[in-house]
């Protein structure tokens, strides 16, 4: 079993382009086999910005788990589902929207990036203020341990992870908790639990964070343990309650450096992608017409590499020796602009050749994905509903 649980989720917006592949696809394809992952389909997060376009989301949703097969993301190592098929989302956003405090939403500093990045939207609906707490709840229902994101993501997480605080401070304090903690303290052994008691001793009266540490590191060892005992150890060792939902840590990943075709980001929105399964031929043209160094108007014309948009392509894609000789041959105008993309357009046909194999396996057979969509939903329901077990239990909503 992995100590560590990542969840990763992508808006449907269509056929992916390298910039996803390159930003998101590559790091889950290599998780995959790191960590115990969680991967899906936020078909509702969607609807926040496309809720009056709902009829591009149902084919988006098969076209991008498509892709992400063919970039190699594997369901026998991640599961893959789509986000409206655990309706437990919503049942726990719900609940975490009775004790938000709507400042907090209000304070994201998305909300305000977003509504005048697409001012052409109404975004004054509910829907779209809460959306950070229904990502919040996405997380938590999963009790994931680490979320991948870019740098402008992290306050999403800083967000979660308050919700989370306050949920189990108004929560967690179970009737009998001091009796049930000690109790579970016993089972760790007396060696053990002379430690937890020392290391929880100088949390709470010294404020040692490094004895907190030691003190979470001493139970994440502990495998007899039931679920619930080491939630209420690890909730009397902070000295707060029982730890019903727990706190995850965003995992910085690097900035997506994939330029689009006229040298500024790969987006759809400046309509520069190069899709993941995008036809040869269609490849080659985009590239062969991409725009390059204005100085170069004649063949003989010598040319600036870092005045040529195709330069930034090489950075992704050409070894050291592919980069010297179009330095040399652009400078010296000994190589014209053709042969200088020829490179660049053999080396991306290389990179989507497996892909474009991958997927054609569920472009001749799409019941297979739906079986895979089938079974992801079903593995992540189950850790979904156990969490709301918790959830309404600690809210006084089991009626047992």
């Amino acid at each position: 079993m992995f100590a560590d649980r990542v969840l990763s989720g992508m808006r449907p917006t269509g056929s992916l382009h390298l910039g996803h592949y390159h930003g998101v696809l590559k790091n889950w394809v290599q998780m995959q086999h790191e960590y115990e992952c969680l991967f899906f389909v936020a078909d509702w997060h969607a609807l926040t910005t496309h809720y009056d376009t709902p009829q591009i989301i149902e084919q988006s949703v098969w076209d991008m788990v498509v892709d992400w097969l063919a970039a190699g993301v594997d369901p026998a190592h991640a599961t893959l589902f789509i986000q409206s098929r655990v309706p437990e989302h919503a049942e726990l956003h719900l609940l975490l929207s009775m004790i938000t405090p709507l400042g907090w939403l209000e304070r994201m500093p998305t909300y305000k990036d977003q509504q005048e990045k697409l001012s052409g939207k109404d975004l004054s609906t509910y829907g779209f203020l809460g959306y950070p707490l229904l990502q919040s709840a996405d997380i938590l229902i999963y009790r994931a341990t680490q979320v991948p994101v870019g740098e402008d993501q992290v306050p999403h997480i800083e967000f979660t992870r308050e919700i989370a605080r306050r949920f189990n401070h108004i929560y967690g304090r179970e009737p009998g908790f001091e009796e049930k903690a000690g109790a579970a303290v016993k089972k760790l052994g007396s060696k053990k639990a002379k430690l937890y008691a020392e290391l929880r001793t100088r949390y709470q009266e010294q404020g040692d964070d490094e004895a907190l540490q030691s003190g979470k590191a001493l139970l994440d060892e502990q495998q007899s343990l039931s679920h619930g005992d080491r939630e209420r150890l690890f909730g009397y060792l902070e000295g707060s309650g029982k730890m019903i939902l727990s706190e995850p840590q965003a995992m910085l990943t690097a900035a997506s450096k994939m330029p689009g075709l006229d040298g500024q980001k790969m987006s759809k929105s400046y309509e520069n992608t190069i899709t993941l399964r995008e036809d040869e031929a269609s490849v080659g043209k985009k590239i062969r017409t991409m725009p390059t160094d204005p100085a170069r108007i004649r063949r003989t014309d010598a040319g600036d590499p870092a005045k040529c948009p195709v330069w930034q392509l090489h950075h992704v894609y050409s070894n050291e020796q592919t980069k010297q000789w179009v330095q040399q041959g652009c400078r010296s105008a000994g190589i014209g602009c053709i042969e200088c993309k020829q490179p660049v357009i053999d080396a991306v046909l290389e990179e989507q050749r497996p892909m474009r194999e991958r997927a054609q396996l569920y472009l001749d057979d799409p019941a297979l994905v739906r079986n895979i969509i089938a079974d992801g939903c079903e593995k992540a329901r189950k850790l979904a509903t156990e969490t709301m077990r918790d959830v309404r239990e600690a809210m006084g909503l089991s009626y047992g």
